[in-house]
């Protein structure tokens, strides 16, 4: 089912989130990033739109500023989020540079997808950017963005990207190979879930764990970002983003995950 998704859809987000992004020792992964932009690459060349919703502003910001990593107080994770969101971009513009292919950085709260002007705005940028052949990435502006306005995590921000977009199909990346029954990290015997047609039914027979270590976000916000976008006849995807080459062997049917289909 996961190949036929990417094959059919012209129009596709990926969304990756910390832990994906980041290496062992905590930094923004470059060989991880140089390899997701050639396999990308690829994939416009037969066509396909894309747009990236992409964590690791923080991240990238505390390994660049070591020495605040352990302030906790919200106006230093923001300050680190202001500079890490420099060297998160760079880091995206060196990846895909070497395939001459440009990227636009867009930066959003809650209160733009609450804005009827903004969310027009929003959308012609969008397609602007990608009928020209540029990779729009989307992150949370968490500079400005405080409890009352925060979208939550980069989850929900790809679902509603998707549906500004009026995108094809979502594809979430995280550090497990898509929805288990109970948590795959803790639990030997837990059985993916390959395909879901009910996510209401789904969710009376799987058990939701916490959150990750760098993310914010866990399977509970892969599948609120799921509902969010199924209903405007967006399938989605959850995949493992650090297995080798994911977009091609996801396409070739070489890797597993969890599609989300529309009913």
């Amino acid at each position: 089912m996961i190949p036929k998704l990417i094959a059919d859809a012209r129009k596709i987000v990926f969304k990756f989130g910390s832990n994906t992004l980041a290496d062992k020792e905590g930094k923004i992964n470059t060989f991880f990033l140089d390899e997701l932009a050639e396999q990308t690459a690829a994939l416009m060349k037969k066509g396909k739109q894309i747009v990236i919703v992409s964590s690791g502003a923080q991240v990238a910001g505390t390994s660049t500023m070591g020495k605040w990593a352990r302030k906790r107080d919200i106006h230093y994770r923001q300050a680190l989020c202001a500079v890490g969101q420099v060297e998160l971009m760079g880091a995206w513009r060196r990846a895909f540079e070497k395939y001459s292919i440009h990227i636009a950085q867009i930066l959003l709260t809650r209160d733009d997808f609450g804005d009827s002007n903004r969310t027009l705005n929003m959308r012609n940028t969008l397609f602007t950017l990608v009928d020209e052949g540029i990779i729009p990435i989307i992150n949370e502006n968490d500079t400005v963005s405080v409890e009352e306005i925060k979208i939550g995590e980069n989850d929900t921000l790809a679902a509603q990207s998707a549906i500004l977009w009026s995108a094809d199909l979502l594809i979430l990346f995280s550090d497990i190979d898509g929805l288990y029954n109970k948590n795959p990290k803790e639990f030997p015997d837990a059985e993916l879930v390959p395909i879901v047609n009910d996510i209401a039914e789904i969710r009376k027979s799987i058990a939701i764990g916490g959150t990750n270590n760098f993310g914010t976000g866990g399977i509970a916000t892969k599948l609120l970002a799921a509902e969010q976008a199924l209903p405007y006849g967006i399938p989605t995807i959850i995949a493992h983003g650090g297995k080798p080459r994911m977009l091609e062997a996801l396409a070739a049917g070489k890797q597993q995950g969890t599609a989300f289909l529309v009913s």
